[in-house]
């Protein structure tokens, strides 16, 4: 009896997370998921990895960088700047917000659903992986 209870319960604590680092489409289809500081596919190919504040691709190739809110190419010309919940492309017209765990394109469609992945994991995924 204890050895189930000890299965349910750990069950129960690992389950939440196994499923929470999942990033959807806007009609509820996963395009990818996050993996510590490595995001990965709907296919789950690597597909990049974050080191600190640098963005690199599958094969180790630098993608760009967030720097405070200012998003970099790799070639350092700024890509886009975050204000709050609000995403911006380099000259200023409004790209995008997140909501909580959803996603919004600059018209104001929800394009996507991220549960469980923190700010800056959306944030990256949005301007480098979508």
């Amino acid at each position: 009896m204890k050895k189930w209870m000890l299965a349910w319960l750990m069950a129960a604590l690992l389950l939440p997370t196994a499923f929470a680092q999942r990033l959807y489409d806007g009609s509820g289809r996963q395009i990818g998921r996050v993996d510590a500081e490595r995001f990965y596919n709907a296919s789950g190919q690597q597909i990049g990895r974050i080191d600190g504040e640098r963005v690199y691709d599958a094969s180790g190739r630098q993608l760009g960088r967030i720097d405070g809110t200012r998003v970099y190419s790799a070639s350092g010309s700024q890509m886009g700047r975050i204000d709050g919940e609000r995403l911006y492309s380099a000259s200023g017209s409004a790209m995008g917000r997140i909501d909580g765990d959803r996603l919004y394109d600059g018209s104001g469609r929800q394009i996507g659903r991220a549960d469980g992945l923190r700010r800056m994991q959306v944030i990256v995924f949005f301007y480098f992986f979508m």
